[in-house]
């Protein structure tokens, strides 16, 4: 008995599924249909296929008008919610190094923006990262994992993480949140101190880990393991903290050195290891055995004029599988996947075919959603947009452009122009 389609999708020029099961690498469906009932997706195929199984007699249709149809974005690795901005030392940067700008006064940095956080409200920061996500929904994503650690004490990391959960509830896009009090040490203790990093260490294993378990504000707990922040050991210490308590481990890396944060994300196995710049080979294999998805960030080595961009290439032929995030933050403020992929093609050697399963299917693994989101197939969540594209070569082709002129999220159109 065929099911009963609520709505259902026609008219493309293309459907790009991301479907591995399909003969391509895209699962590309020419002149294809997508059924949907009850927010899920019926069936995704040529009208044949979807004839065999689902009913559209009753359905609403959504004329895709010779547009590219494609599955939202998954934005794996972003800091959404944040205090305020950072664009006078941004400008500055461009003409002069870090140590002129703060002699003129300026914080820079994390701990900038450790100060704007916490001098900010609960309702003040709601309002400005629901400003953005709204921008980002409208660039084509369905979903965002959304990190603390502009806090850096119990109070301001608990407000982060409550606005992840308001955003979650208070507009379309699902909002995945991660805890990372481990983002830096807070800026009133000495880091060079081993007593002042141990009491910090012992506060979050102790008390802010098990606190933000109980008010269940958090799913992953993340770690920023690199030179001048966190060492490998006090990294295991933490992560293990989260496991304990239920939180699963992601691990910010390699950023700036090599650490040994990637070994330890391969022992444990972290979900996801990101950044990478420094990885060795020997590491990306090990992170590849271990299943550990490599989340990269083209829009953080651009803007910061990386001067190691990471090497997507070396990374993908040692088996990773690799996602695309667009590290929005306060030094970074990206919020178009449309324009990481152009990122990542042009500046890491990545292929629009392999940047746009980054952007989606490696994604969703990246935040264990794999089985439920990035790819247009039975049984998936209804998180679809429509490119007012003439090929899907065109979404890296024409750079800065935003081609998203339709948005649905479990079925219900959510932005249209």
């Amino acid at each position: 008995m065929k099911s009963k389609a609520e709505t259902y999708i026609d008219g493309a020029r293309e459907i790009i599924t991301c479907d591995s099961m399909r003969s391509d690498a895209l699962g590309r469906i020419p002149n294809g249909i997508i059924a949907i009932a009850n927010g899920d997706i019926l069936a995704a195929g040529p009208p044949e296929e979807v004839a065999k199984t689902a009913d559209l007699s009753n359905a609403r249709r959504i004329d895709a008008g010779g547009k590219i149809v494609a599955p939202g974005f998954v934005d794996c690795h972003t800091h959404l919610v944040f205090g305020r901005s950072r664009a006078e030392e941004y400008a500055l940067k461009m003409t002069k190094s870090v140590r002129e700008i703060e002699a003129m006064g300026i914080e820079t940095g994390i701990p900038a923006s450790i100060r704007m956080t916490r001098e900010e409200n609960e309702e003040s920061l709601f309002n400005d990262a629901l400003d953005r996500i709204g921008r980002m929904l409208r660039y084509g994503t369905t979903t965002v994992e959304s990190k603390s650690g502009y806090g850096i004490r119990l109070e301001d990391e608990l407000k982060q993480l409550r606005v992840n959960s308001r955003l979650d509830l208070d507009q379309p896009v699902d909002v995945v949140s991660t805890f990372l009090g481990a983002h830096d040490f807070p800026p009133e203790i000495d880091r060079n101190n081993p007593k002042d990093r141990k009491a910090y260490i012992r506060e979050l294993t102790e008390k802010m880990i098990p606190r933000v378990t109980e008010e269940k504000l958090a799913e992953f707990c993340d770690i920023y393991c690199d030179t001048g922040y966190y060492t490998r050991e006090e990294a295991h210490k933490i992560l293990r903290a989260g496991i304990d308590h239920g939180l699963l481990p992601r691990i910010h890396t390699d950023a700036y050195a090599n650490v040994g944060g990637s070994t330890l994300a391969a022992e444990l196995p972290a979900v996801s290891a990101d950044h990478l710049n420094y990885t060795s080979k020997t590491e990306m294999h090990l992170l590849a055995e271990a299943g550990v998805v490599g989340v990269v960030l083209p829009a953080l080595d651009f803007a910061v004029a990386h001067p190691d961009p990471f090497n997507a290439r070396a990374m993908l032929e040692a088996g990773m599988t690799l996602a695309l995030g667009t590290n929005i933050n306060p030094g970074n403020w990206t919020e178009s996947m449309q324009m990481v992929m152009q990122l990542a093609c042009r500046n890491h050697g990545m292929s629009p075919e392999e940047a746009m399963l980054a952007a989606t299917t490696g994604a969703a693994k990246a935040i264990r959603r794999e089985d439920r989101i990035g790819r247009l197939a039975k049984g998936y969540s209804a998180d679809i947009q429509i490119w007012d594209l003439p090929s899907f070569e065109d979404s890296i082709y024409r750079i800065g452009n935003n081609a998203v002129c339709m948005v649905i999220k479990n079925g219900t159109v959510v932005f249209q122009i």
